[in-house]
Parts: structure tokens; sequence; C-alpha cells
């Protein structure tokens, strides 16, 4: 398919099936709970990361939906900048999950969900997506309350348990399990979601 805006640089797909969304990954964590977060949150970068890079070679975008940390005045990059700072707690996090200017999009949310006041609606029906692999933080609550807007809204989910993190294990597995259950979010190992076939699911029509 051409290109909808050809005079645009970057490689970044116009129109895909499926989208991962890294959910307030780009994050200082200064906050209460922070650093009880930290530890479970610099286990999941890598696999973050490794997910998103293979994302990028099968043709599925990457979105970032990132909290705004109620400054109004922030654009994505200056909170990138902000949270590389030494003073962040969470600069060893955010240095793994860097986004690309040219391949990746971004939204930035000023509540829980990545849907609420944003254009992340606008953005999906400008891709024609159908599934989202949700990732990032915390699964206990942003990541819960997108997948909830995300699920009335008739996406097909994914959340990959390896790819999440809550300041509380035992909370972050008690949502992953709820996801399952109540949203239908397919919630297998990101290393053992296929992709390809997410990118181009089969025809759901009877077969002649």
């Amino acid at each position: 398919m051409a290109a909808k805006n050809p005079d645009l640089h970057g490689n970044v797909p116009d129109h895909a099936q499926a989208a991962l969304l890294l959910i307030d990954v780009i994050n200082d964590l200064n906050f209460p709970g922070g650093d009880l977060l930290l530890p479970h949150a610099l286990a999941a970068a890598p696999r973050i990361a490794e997910l998103k890079r293979r994302c990028t070679d099968a043709g599925v975008p990457t979105l970032y939906v990132n909290d705004n940390f109620g400054r109004w005045q922030s654009d994505f990059a200056k909170l990138v900048a902000h949270c590389r700072t030494p003073q962040s707690r969470g600069r060893a996090v955010v240095e793994q999950l860097l986004p690309d200017d040219d391949d990746d999009y971004f939204v930035l949310k000023p509540k829980h969900s990545g849907f609420f006041s944003t254009t992340l609606d606008t953005l999906l029906e400008y891709l024609g997506a159908k599934t989202l692999i949700l990732t990032g933080l915390t699964a206990d609550n942003c990541v819960l309350f997108t997948a909830n807007d995300a699920y009335m809204r008739d996406f097909h989910l994914v959340v990959p348990a390896d790819c999440t993190a809550s300041q509380d294990p035992a909370e972050n597995a008690h949502a992953i399990a709820h996801m399952h259950r109540v949203l239908k979010a397919d919630v297998r190992p990101s290393a053992e979601i296929d992709l390809r076939r997410l990118r181009n699911p089969p025809d759901p029509r009877p077969q002649p």
C-alpha cells in the first residue's frame, strides 16, 4: 500500500492490522512507590525492547502512549530528555526503550487510560489496527485501564505477561489474569507471539 503521506520522512507503516503500545515506559519513577516498581520495570525493559525490535522487523508499528505527568506544556521529546537526567530514578529503564523518531508514533495522555482525552482512537483508525499488543507500566493501573477501553472498542488484545510490571508482583499477576479472563487478552510470553500472523490475520469469513 502506498504511503498516505509520501512527503513525510520515516519508515513507519501507514497501515497495520496490529500495533504495539508501550505504556508509560518513559518514566522518571520519581513518585512514592517508584523504588518498588524499579526492579520489576528493569526486568521487563529488555523483553519489551526485544519485542519492539521484532515488531519493527515484522512491520508492526510502535506507539508510545505516555503520561504527561500533569505538565500540559511538555512535548514527548521534553519528557524523554527529563527522564534521561541523573535525577531520574527510571533512567536505566528509559535508556533501554528510547523511541525512534522516524519509526514510532507518540501519544501523550493526561489520565490512566491511553484513550482518555487523547488522539489514540484517531491514530488507530488511521492505521486500521484491529489487534493491540499492550506492554509497559503498570499492569494493575494504566495498562489495565487502557486494556479496558480497548476491549470496549472491540480490539483484540495481546498483553504479554513478561512485558509488564507493577510495584507488587502479585498484583501484576492478578491484573494479567483479570485481563485474560475478562478482556479475553492473549497473555502468552512475548517470545511466543507470532507477529506476522497478527499483522496478517486469517480471513474469518467461511471459505467456499
